[in-house]
């Protein structure tokens, strides 16, 4: 971003996403009057004005309004581009991974050993998450992790397809669906479909962030949710599950920040997708 410091950027995101000038001080630890100034001359700079200003309130501009998208993004590759830069000048390099305990289809053993034998592999680190994994790949804080399409957001991501498996339907066994053997998703309209922080469905469910929790929900008839067909495998007291005809399957996938230049990443990657193959 031609002329704009990185300070300036967080200067101008605190103000707006605060939208009032004194706490936007107090989150950054300046006083207010330089930051007041920072912000004047940032839109003297760019030519356009990116606050709307009156003694009651702040609002921004829809050139203020971009400038905040572009500016969150701007700010997280910089951050992850420090942290990575931090790892890849360590004396004992790794390669750290995130994954969702469980959520490897099995495949985790044969893909660290397969990747252990691969010349130059360093040691892997292990993050696991079940509700930041996307995140930590676009921030910096892991370099290479198992999500699953079409839960997980893989926006700014690259990757590539390890195992597909149909999804199934988790929800209390006195709830008026269950008397069906099968389902579709016109039959889930209006249902409380369960939200994960990192989700990409929408509903009318409760926010989760845990298996134990997600399923206590159900039994209670607070939630329902699609859930991979391995997971009906595991029996839960009040829980039952139903297939649903029309819906997407669930992919594994090995994911990995777009425009990653890193041959740690691309030999695990590799690594990956010969184990699934080979399975």
């Amino acid at each position: 971003m031609d002329d704009v410091e990185t300070r300036e950027l967080r200067y101008f995101v605190a103000v707006a996403e605060e939208l009032h000038f004194g706490r936007a001080a107090d989150r950054i630890g300046i006083a207010q009057p330089p930051l007041s100034r920072a912000i004047r001359r940032l839109e003297h700079r760019l030519g356009v004005t990116l606050l709307e200003r009156t003694s009651r309130s702040v609002g921004l501009t829809p050139a203020g309004e971009v400038l905040l998208s572009e500016g969150r993004t701007a700010l997280d590759a910089v951050a992850a581009a420090a942290r990575r830069t931090r790892r890849a000048g360590q004396a004992s390099p790794a390669l750290v991974l995130t994954v969702k305990a469980g959520g490897d289809a099995g495949l985790l053993p044969k893909i660290m050993s397969g990747y252990a034998a691969r010349p130059g592999s360093v040691p892997v680190e292990l993050i696991f998450s079940l509700s930041e994994r996307a995140a930590m790949l676009r921030d910096g804080r892991a370099d290479v992790g198992l999500l699953h399409h079409p839960q997980n957001d893989l926006t700014g991501l690259d990757s590539e397809p390890l195992h597909t498996e149909d999804r199934v339907l988790a929800l209390a066994e006195n709830d008026p669906l269950a008397a069906h053997l099968t389902l579709t998703l016109a039959d889930l309209a209006g249902a409380p479909m369960a939200q994960w922080p990192e989700g990409v469905v929408t509903g009318s469910g409760p926010q989760v962030t845990g298996t134990g929790e997600l399923l206590q929900l159900i039994a209670l008839g607070r939630a329902v949710a699609l859930v991979t067909a391995s997971g009906a495998t595991r029996p839960h007291p009040g829980v039952v599950f139903r297939p649903v005809l029309d819906a997407e399957p669930s992919t594994l996938v090995v994911a990995w920040p777009e425009h990653s230049r890193s041959r740690h990443v691309a030999s695990f990657v590799e690594a990956a997708v010969a184990a699934a193959r080979d399975r």
